[in-house]
């Protein structure tokens, strides 16, 4: 069931958002909902079938939409994507970093060409479409979200290469709003725990279903499920509207509190009949010592 927006559909009307990772998953839902509250969207990927097809899916809705393909390890590409969106649209306002690379490999069977992959697409991707869109976001005093995750946070099991690339991505995260604050340009990101119904999420579960997915993660975390797309953009939406508009330099962590600690030791009935135990033996022997 979709949930229900508590923005305005018009909350972004006339800002033009460029999403990297765009075509499919994360990128694609919140490509969705910021054309649903009035974005004009340009998506790029390295895929050009995917980026097409999610193109259709937004224009058959009525929204202002188009795509480039290219690879944002490669700054050229970048510059091509930022210059399209300017010269379409006549502005860019929102950028949102939400390509990533990731798989499972333990550290010892990890090759150096794989963690350097996933690092570039990552971390010097980020970089570089920052880089390529500072011009036109100085003008419109825009901001910029980025994607991170959680595993860096404390360590995840599988996935150096991947935490040390979140890790380097939300210190960029705090450099740039840092050192671009007094260009107007506004810089955050969002560390969602895992996202159901995504194919990352997909290949990191070997191809569990997302209803499967949601029943075995959901009770990990305080708010019982899981993040989802919806949940995401509605905080990019509140990053990009004037209620985020003094909020810079902060990684907002979306995992429903599943950091926070693991499952309870014992149920909730049993924590309360042991305090009240414990009150009861205090309050004894309290009476006695005033005897």
């Amino acid at each position: 069931m979709q949930m229900k927006s508590p923005f305005h559909s018009n909350v972004l009307s006339g800002r033009v958002a460029v999403i990297t990772g765009g075509g499919s998953g994360i990128g694609f839902g919140i490509a969705q909902e910021l054309a649903r509250h009035g974005a004009r969207i340009v998506i790029t990927g390295r895929r050009k079938q995917f980026l097409a097809d999610a193109v259709k899916i937004l224009t058959d809705e009525g929204f202002q939409a188009s795509y480039l393909a290219g690879d944002v390890r490669k700054f050229d590409n970048c510059e091509s994507v930022v210059n399209f969106a300017v010269s379409k649209y006549g502005s860019l306002d929102i950028l949102v970093c939400s390509h990533a690379g990731n798989f499972l490999a333990p550290a010892e069977t990890l090759s150096s060409n794989g963690f350097r992959t996933v690092i570039d697409i990552d971390t010097v991707g980020v970089f570089n479409i920052c880089r390529a869109a500072f011009a036109p976001l100085k003008k419109s005093q825009g901001s910029i979200i980025h994607i991170s995750a959680t595993l860096q946070i404390g360590a995840s099991w599988y996935q150096i290469h991947a935490s040390a690339a979140k890790a380097a991505i939300d210190s960029i995260t705090r450099s740039l709003a840092l050192e671009w604050g007094s260009y107007g340009i506004r810089v955050n990101g969002i560390a969602p725990g895992a996202v159901n119904d995504t194919p990352g999420l997909q290949k990191l579960t070997l191809g569990m279903s997302a209803e499967k997915v949601n029943k075995m993660l959901g009770p990990l975390t305080p708010l019982g499920r899981i993040c989802t797309k919806f949940d995401i953009a509605m905080v990019i939406i509140f990053l990009c509207s004037a209620g985020g508009a003094f909020l810079t330099g902060e990684t907002i962590l979306m995992d429903g509190g599943a950091w926070l600690a693991g499952p309870a030791p014992f149920p909730r009935d049993v924590a309360i009949k042991m305090s009240r135990s414990v009150e009861s033996k205090s309050r004894q022997m309290g009476a006695q010592s005033k005897m």
